[in-house]
C-alpha cells in the first residue's frame, strides 16, 4: 500500500516543486499564458484522447457528471451555512469552498492513481466543475448572472466530440489521435508546475479563519464525496474518482476571479496556498482510504 501511495505522490511533489522552485529563484514562468495554453489546447485534447480511447460505458460517464452535479450543490450549501453562521462575506468565500481544483490536481491524482479509467471519469468532473465556475462561479464573485463565458470553454466542445465517438465506436483518424494525443501529454505535468509556480507568489493573510476553511474544503469533500459514492452504489475506480476529485484543494482559478473583481484577492490567495499544502499532507490519507 505504501508503495501504491508514493508512486501517486512522487510525481505530484516533483512537478508542482520543480514550478516553485523555478519561480522562487527567480526564472520567468508566465502562469496566465501557460494556464490558457493548457485549457484552450491541452486539456480539449487531453479529454478527446482519453475519452476516445478507451471502452466507458455512457451511463457511467452520465452517473459520473450527475454526481459531479450534486457534489458542487453539496459543496455549496455546506459553505453558505458556514460562512453564514461566521459572517463571512459569501462573494469573496463560497467559491473557494464550491470548486475544489480538479483540474492542476484533481487530474493527476486521478491518472496516478487508477490509470486512464480514473482519468476519463476525472475528466467529467473536472468538464462540470470549468463549466460551472465560469458561469456560477463568475457570477458569485461579480455579484450578477452569466452565461456567456460558458460558450469560450473548449474541454466542453472537446467532451460533446468523445462522447458520440466513444458511445458509438468511432476512431479517430490515426493523424488527429497522434495529434491530440502528443497534445493532451503536456497537459498533466504543466498542470502540476503552473500550480508549483502559482503557490510560489502567494501569502497568508489570515492564518487561523484560512486553515479552517482549508479544513472544511478537503475534509468536507471527503465526506461529501464518500457520502454521494455510498449513495450510487459505487466502488473500485469510480468510487476512488469520485472522493479524490471532491477532496481537492482550492482551485487557483478562484484567486483570478477574486482579483478580478476586488473580493478579498489576498484572503483566496492564502485559502488556495494552504489548502493546497494542507492536501498534499492529507492526500496519502485520502488514497489509503479509497485504494484499500
Amino acid at each position: 500500500m505504501f508503495a501504491e501511495i508514493f508512486a501517486v505522490m512522487a510525481p505530484l511533489l516533483v512537478c508542482t516543486c520543480i514550478g516553485y522552485g523555478w519561480v522562487r529563484a527567480g526564472q520567468p514562468y508566465s502562469t496566465e499564458m501557460v494556464t490558457l495554453l493548457v485549457t484552450n489546447v491541452g486539456a480539449p485534447c487531453l479529454i478527446l484522447s482519453t475519452l476516445t480511447r478507451l471502452d466507458i460505458p455512457p451511463a457511467a460517464l452520465g452517473e459520473t457528471a450527475l454526481i459531479a452535479v450534486l457534489a458542487h450543490v453539496a459543496f455549496a450549501l455546506v459553505g453558505f451555512a458556514v460562512h453564514r453562521a461566521a459572517n463571512l462575506p459569501q462573494r469573496a468565500f463560497l467559491p473557494s469552498q464550491i470548486f475544489p481544483n480538479c483540474g492542476n490536481m484533481g487530474l493527476p491524482v486521478t491518472l496516478f492513481a487508477f490509470g486512464e479509467p480514473g482519468l476519463a471519469l476525472g475528466t467529467i468532473i473536472f468538464m462540470v466543475g470549468a463549466a460551472a465556475q465560469a458561469t456560477v462561479g463568475i457570477s458569485i464573485a461579480a455579484g450578477a448572472t452569466t452565461l456567456k463565458s460558458l460558450a469560450r470553454i473548449p474541454i466542453l466542445y472537446a467532451v460533446l466530440i468523445a462522447v458520440p465517438l466513444s458511445v458509438y465506436d468511432i476512431a479517430l483518424p490515426k493523424s488527429v489521435a497522434n495529434t491530440v494525443e502528443v497534445l493532451g501529454g503536456l497537459t498533466i505535468p504543466l498542470m502540476l508546475i503552473t500550480l508549483g509556480a502559482a503557490l510560489a507568489g502567494f501569502k497568508v493573510t489570515s492564518l487561523k479563519r484560512t486553515l479552517g476553511l482549508s479544513a472544511l474544503r478537503i475534509g468536507g469533500g471527503v465526506a461529501v464525496g464518500a457520502g454521494l459514492a455510498a449513495a450510487f452504489g459505487l466502488t473500485g475506480t469510480a468510487r476512488g474518482v469520485i472522493i479524490l476529485q471532491s477532496a481537492m484543494p482550492v482551485a487557483v482559478m478562484n484567486f483570478l476571479f477574486a482579483q478580478r473583481y476586488g473580493t478579498r484577492p489576498e484572503e483566496v490567495a492564502g485559502l488556495v496556498l494552504v489548502s493546497t499544502l494542507m492536501s498534499f499532507a492529507a492526500l496519502p490519507f485520502i488514497l489509503g482510504f479509497v485504494l484499500s
